[in-house]
């Protein structure tokens, strides 16, 4: 499914479209993406929500024909960019921020819509399409052909991908960076654990985002060592009543759309 192509007026499309191309250029020229833009789209249009979600203003941006143009742009870079050539940390922070970035404006072309999968739906991974270096790939294809098995000994990869909806992982008000990639991660696992989402505790019922039942072998292959995961980053008053049970009751996810206007 080709993602789909604004409407501009023929003289902005035409200057669009040069810049595009030379921010692309550059990009595979010097073998360096600058996330820069990205940040900006994210600090402008991600907030936290009034239960410490955070949402994002896809109304404010479905609108927005500069910063949209800002979103292809940053986007347009990974096209024909070396990402193989970066150092490991900063390939990670590439790819995630472009699955990101790539379901930002994948929802944003869809706006209104209240959730990113329909209940009859296996969801739009697999048909939604992006150029990164010399192919092109889905972000099925980002999640499970390049970080699941480039970093398949970090299931914190799973923390650093937003699809879009309520259950999922926070979408970063900042986007990720090589030079502190290892304690975002960690503050991100944290955020995530100990938010009802991610593990919500009921009198001796153990409930837990479905996460970690789809991806259990990401995170050591067992209900055990998923528990271990989450003692990890649970805050002590959390950790004290996952220790105390170490079962798992039942696991939950909620595919709403993550909507400031919601």
């Amino acid at each position: 499914m080709k993602l789909a192509v604004h409407r501009f007026s023929r003289i902005a499309a035409v200057f669009a479209g040069v810049a595009v191309a030379m921010t692309s250029f550059t990009a595979s020229a010097q073998g360096v993406i600058s996330h820069e833009s990205w940040g900006d789209i994210l600090e402008t249009y991600v907030s936290p929500g009034p239960d410490g979600v955070n949402l994002v203003d896809y109304g404010a941006l479905e609108p927005n024909a500069e910063d949209r143009e800002k979103l292809d742009a940053y986007i347009a870079q990974f096209d024909g960019a070396d990402i193989d050539a970066m150092e490991r940390d900063a390939q990670f922070a590439a790819w995630s921020n472009l699955y990101n970035a790539v379901t930002v404006r994948y929802i944003v072309e869809k706006y209104p819509t209240d959730t990113i999968k329909p209940w009859y739906s296996t969801g739009p991974w697999k048909s939604i399409k992006v150029r990164a270096g010399d192919e092109l790939i889905s972000l099925h294809g980002i999640e499970h052909d390049v970080l699941r098995k480039q970093w398949s000994d970090d299931p914190r990869l799973h923390y650093a991908i937003n699809c879009a909806s309520y259950s999922c992982p926070d979408l970063r008000t900042a986007p990720w960076v090589a030079e502190t990639l290892d304690a975002d991660l960690d503050d991100a696992a944290r955020a995530y654990v100990n938010h009802p989402r991610g593990v919500r505790v009921d009198g001796d019922s153990i409930d837990i985002s479905s996460i970690y039942k789809w991806f259990e072998e990401d995170f050591g292959g067992s209900e055990a060592a998923v528990i271990d995961h989450l003692l990890q980053y649970a805050a002590p008053d959390l950790a004290e009543k996952i220790a105390a049970r170490r079962k798992i009751d039942d696991y939950d996810y909620d595919w709403s759309l993550n909507d400031a206007a919601k």
